[in-house]
């Protein structure tokens, strides 16, 4: 069997502007759009891009079997859902609520476990993302003329 392969054509590209933030790039392409330019020529390059985690707090078993224990009552109540469709009358309600309550022990054993495990490598809850030093604003070299009006 012969599978084709469908290239994106690249076009040459001008710096429109550049930003110190992602809102800055948002707000000059939400202008073009806004004034009916054809923003499929415009590109948000994020320039100089790193990981940032923020920590949000301490990490204890306790903490850890909580989250275990509200991530898998979450679990639960979706296969309770799943297996309540299935069913006649009231029954559904108790499948969501055994299904809600298994999936919370079970969280809780697995989310204990699972930061037990690490015997204190990683006593802390973190949030990452990702940072660009800065963002540019790229448009098709045949609209650049017509796109440079929106940075004067």
């Amino acid at each position: 069997m012969d599978i084709k392969h469908e290239e994106v054509a690249q076009t040459e590209s001008s710096l429109l502007a550049s930003f110190p933030d992602y809102l800055g790039a948002q707000k000059l392409v939400d202008r073009m759009s806004d004034d009916g330019f054809p923003v499929e020529s415009v590109r948000i390059i994020g320039d100089g891009v790193r990981t940032v985690e923020q920590v949000t707090g301490r990490m204890t078993r306790g903490r850890a079997a909580v989250a275990g224990a509200a991530s898998g009552a979450w679990f639960g109540v979706f296969i309770g859902l799943l297996f309540g469709l299935f069913t006649a009358g009231q029954t559904w309600a108790w499948f969501v609520f055994i299904s809600l309550a298994v999936g919370a022990f079970w969280g809780a054993v697995f989310g204990f476990v699972a930061h037990w495990s690490t015997r204190g490598r990683r006593d802390f809850a973190s949030v990452m993302t990702l940072q660009a030093r800065r963002y540019e604003v790229h448009v098709d070299k045949a609209r650049a003329a017509e796109a440079a009006k929106y940075v004067l």
